[in-house]
């Protein structure tokens, strides 16, 4: 499995057969001219996820790829005929199977409605799982090779990070949701973090663009 950041919470994860970019948001523009996807998975609403202006745009220049999205997100791209993303369920693309897991966002403030949030746990078939939980703490599955692991968010803290990290204990983490961060901020939550997460997570920081092997 070979997964390349494309800046913020967007990655595109391809095995020996398939090939899936999951949510192409609005704080990056890298993989608006990506082609021969398979799939496109969104986790959840918010833009920065799911940048739904420019999507139908990804969808045409990808014809064969099949669009999988939270409800809500369905409802509002329901011109690409998107399969609904629901919990419980897995998928098959190719020589991967993507378990749906979660249901809700983390909590920003009970003042603030709430709305809908799948993780999408990768199993390559033969090879390691990834699991990219969206914008959410609340499911670590066991047995996970890779996580995308969101570093900083409105939702979350750095002691929510940490645990988080350390109950999916993860071979491997790479950092997703760090657009918030510039340079010096992001190695000192790098270094926070990092600092108490167990020592059995390797943590590793591709450059964006850069293909990283799991």
């Amino acid at each position: 499995m070979i997964v390349t950041r494309h800046g913020h919470a967007c990655l595109l994860i391809e095995s020996a057969s398939s090939r899936v970019l999951v949510d192409p948001g609005t704080f990056t523009n890298s993989w608006q001219e990506l082609t021969d996807l398979d799939a496109i998975l969104i986790t959840h609403q918010h833009a920065d996820h799911a940048d739904v202006a420019n999507l139908p745009a990804l969808v045409a220049a990808n014809q064969q790829a099949q669009v999988v999205a939270e409800a809500a997100v369905a409802g509002m791209v329901s011109e690409l005929s998107p399969v609904t993303a629901r919990v419980g369920e897995t998928i098959d693309l190719g020589d991967v199977s993507v378990e749906m897991l979660g249901g809700e966002h983390a909590l920003l403030h009970p003042r603030i409605p709430g709305v809908g949030n799948v993780g999408y746990l990768f199993r390559e078939r033969g090879g390691p799982s990834l699991f990219h939980p969206g914008d959410s703490y609340d499911v670590t599955p066991s047995g996970t090779d890779m996580l995308a692991l969101p570093l900083v968010a409105p939702w979350a803290s750095a002691a929510m990070t940490i645990d988080f990290a350390n109950a999916v204990s993860p071979q491997k983490a790479i950092p997703i949701h760090d657009f918030f961060l510039n340079d010096t901020g992001k190695a000192t939550w790098m270094r926070i973090c990092g600092g108490a997460i167990d020592d059995t997570v390797s943590i590793d920081d591709p450059l964006p663009g850069e293909p990283y092997t799991l």
